[in-house]
């Protein structure tokens, strides 16, 4: 009888440690499909991440380390449904820019199609990089598409499930224009997000931002005013003219605006020919206007070194 006693507490023992064996076998296997899906979900969201970039090379300019404090600005440059290759060279100088301390979302704005070869091209544009709005107008010039862009942005960007406003600055840009996104964004930073009209004084030696308007190289607003263009008859009733004078005028009529920004001169035309308006390059730039070569773009991408950050790659050799 004992060795069959020993044999039991044998089998005891055995099936004790079996039972310990698996135990310890399954939280291993446990932590290891946690960690697999863990690296899983790491690598959806890096591969998600980079598709994104890759298929949104201007509009959605967030940085890695932009928060919800973060300024968030839409910059809209007016330009035609034809001029495929301007944005394309545009998106080359937005899409390089990553500024830091806020989300600079850069738009193409212009009115209804109205050619075949459009419905097909601008499609496409939209489809791979989603940086175009049309508005429901016809192109003219001085008969209200500045007015039409700002009063048609609540409705196409108010929402419930996004911020509010969904941006605190929004900007009317020329496609012959440059400008330094994170240079725009430390500029913003301390200024009111509120009744503000921001940009470069006309005319050009006044240095008065209360007299006149700002120019159409580039000016911006604060959302609250963008939602009284929808709202207030005073614009409605002035639409025709010089559309950024006619700006000016709609904000000194219903008393908007009260603070204001005079940019200058870190907004001017470009050097050449030498103006009223014109100053040298510089480093505390934020806009450079009157872009009208392929030469002056070149002079001044070159001045101020945006190719500074290319990788060094056996795939190219550039001096």
């Amino acid at each position: 009888m004992k060795p069959n006693g020993s044999n039991g507490q044998r089998f005891i023992i055995s099936c004790f440690f079996f039972i310990v064996f698996l135990c310890i076998l399954a939280f291993v296997n446990e932590i290891r499909l946690d960690s697999l899906m863990k690296f899983g979900k790491c690598a959806f969201t890096h591969t998600s991440h980079n598709s994104s970039a890759e298929n949104f090379l201007v509009a959605n300019l967030t940085t890695a380390n932009s928060s919800s404090d973060d300024i968030r600005i839409l910059i809209g440059i007016l330009t035609l449904p034809d001029h495929y290759h301007k944005r394309h060279f545009l998106r080359l100088i937005y899409g390089t820019q990553s500024p830091v301390g806020g989300r600079v979302d850069v738009k193409f704005v212009f009115c209804n199609l109205t050619k075949e070869d459009q419905t097909v091209l601008v499609a496409l544009e939209i489809m791979r990089y989603d940086d175009i709005i049309i508005m429901n107008c016809q192109e003219n010039m001085n008969k209200g598409k500045t007015y039409t862009y700002f009063s048609s942005l609540p409705e196409m960007l108010n929402t419930t499930d996004g911020p509010y406003p969904p941006y605190h600055y929004v900007m009317k840009g020329d496609d012959d224009a440059y400008f330094r996104l994170q240079s725009l964004v430390d500029s913003l930073r301390p200024l009111p997000r509120e009744d503000l009209y921001y940009g470069y004084v006309i005319p050009c030696p006044s240095m008065d931002p209360f007299v006149h308007y700002m120019s159409g190289m580039g000016y911006l607003i604060s959302w609250d005013i963008v939602e009284w263009v929808r709202d207030s008859d005073i614009p409605k009733n002035h639409l025709e003219g010089p559309e950024d004078k006619n700006f000016g005028q709609w904000l000194r009529d219903g008393r908007r605006g009260k603070n204001r920004y005079n940019a200058k001169w870190s907004m001017y035309n470009y050097p050449e020919p030498p103006t009223r308006c014109t100053h040298e390059l510089w480093p505390d730039t934020i806009a450079v206007h009157l872009l009208k070569t392929q030469e002056k773009w070149i002079r001044t991408l070159k001045y101020f070194n945006v190719t500074q950050n290319l990788k060094p790659s056996k795939l190219y050799h550039i001096p």
